[in-house]
């Protein structure tokens, strides 16, 4: 029976981790083969080199962010509120490691040093931002509203996680929920 070959998402997903961790100079084939417990030669089956894996890691980031958190959010119905209702507690819940933190930070510094990073990052917040205001725009008639709850929402999403400083009496989670809450409503 022959050997059974490593999965090229497994290569993508552990390129990620990697990218999250040590940016992407951590991202190299022989230690991605031996975090995998595999050798480096089932790599060259799947992709022509590392500059084609990091392709592959950064089409799968933009999918994950954008069209396939859409498609979750929009698969369950609802009117705009329900939606983004969903959307707020997706993207606050232990979410695949393609959309987490780590890696979102990583391609946004490798964004401000590679200029092709910087175009797909632009594509993919303009993606998000669009969403936003497509939702927020079927209950809010003001334009200006609508960008403010968007860029108020879009900036949790991304700068939540590096805010260390205490909520007062309140926990980090019941100040979420006021926000939430706010923008929820007119």
């Amino acid at each position: 029976m022959g050997a059974i070959r490593t999965p090229r998402d497994k290569w993508i997903e552990e390129g990620l981790r990697a990218l999250a961790t040590g940016g992407p100079e951590a991202v190299r084939v022989e230690a991605l083969a031996q975090a995998l417990g595999v050798s480096k030669g089932g790599f060259y089956g799947y992709f022509r080199n590392r500059a084609g894996l990091l392709e592959e890691m950064l089409d799968t980031w933009e999918r994950a962010v954008t069209e396939d958190v859409i498609e979750r959010i929009e698969s369950d119905g609802g009117d705009a509120r329900e939606r983004l209702g969903r959307l707020f507690d997706f993207v606050g819940s232990a979410e695949p490691r393609v959309i987490g933190a780590g890696v979102e930070l990583a391609i946004r510094d490798w964004a401000r040093r590679d200029q092709g990073v910087a175009r797909r990052l632009r594509r993919a917040d303009n993606r998000r931002m669009d969403y936003l205001r497509e939702l927020y725009g079927a209950f809010c008639p003001d334009e200006g509203d609508v960008e403010a709850r968007c860029l108020i929402t879009f900036s949790l999403r991304i700068g939540d996680h590096l805010i260390a400083a205490d909520n007062g009496p309140r926990s980090r989670r019941e100040v979420l929920a006021a926000v939430r809450e706010r923008l929820l409503n007119p």
